[in-house]
């Protein structure tokens, strides 16, 4: 590719960038759960609105997010994840592993960590690609309350005419699950933006387990 077209093509990846909305530049799904991973055998359906809060004078975002997930053993779990925001879409598939799961239920300690892919398109977003990594910890508070964190990072790739440009918005996500009943749980979480790829969000949401 000659300079002068590279130059234009990163140029208007570079434009691209900064006019995606900030639902492109932040957590696309949201966390919204624990680090214990899905019962074995079980199947998870949770959906869950999403606020996006604009950065330097940029217009608040509102999304729904919804997954699907199923515990293949009593340590790993699978989710496909999808996201509809205004004029973008989201696509993903994550898979979670159960590091440390501590023996005293009653007032247990969980780490695990979650890698996932996702595209996102959309009339005003570019293609998107990227890679989610999450370590997340958690810790049972009562019979029906958990309180944890997330660390999460996104590595996201824009690809224009030849031209690849790159940025990783990471998040500080707390948040908490409560057990509403035997099979469903209510689940809130605010993400802090870490960096200037991020912006904060606010998210809830209702997880179904189905056995």
């Amino acid at each position: 590719m000659a300079r002068g077209s590279a130059l234009r093509a990163a140029l208007l990846v570079f434009g691209l960038l900064l006019s995606l909305p900030a639902a492109a530049r932040a957590q696309e799904f949201g966390l919204l759960e624990s680090a214990e991973t899905i019962d074995r055998g079980t199947f998870k359906l949770r959906v869950n609105p999403m606020f996006i809060f604009g950065r330097d004078g940029g217009d608040d975002q509102t999304g729904v997010a919804a997954t699907v997930g199923y515990g293949f053993t009593d340590r790993f779990d699978v989710e496909a994840a999808a996201a509809l925001y205004d004029g973008v879409r989201f696509l993903g598939a994550n898979a979670e592993v159960w590091l440390l799961r501590d023996p005293n239920r009653a007032a247990a300690f969980d780490l695990s960590l979650i890698g996932g892919v996702h595209v996102a398109r959309g009339e005003n977003t570019a293609d998107t690609r990227g890679f989610d990594l999450t370590f997340l910890g958690s810790r049972r508070t009562s019979e029906r309350l958990e309180l944890y964190a997330g660390l999460d990072l996104a590595f996201e790739s824009i690809t224009e005419q030849g031209v690849d440009f790159s940025y990783t918005p990471i998040h500080l996500v707390p948040g908490l699950e409560y057990r509403l009943a035997q099979d469903v749980d209510f689940v809130a979480e605010v993400g802090l933006a870490l960096n200037d790829d991020a912006r904060h969000y606010a998210s809830a949401g209702i997880a179904f387990y189905f056995r």
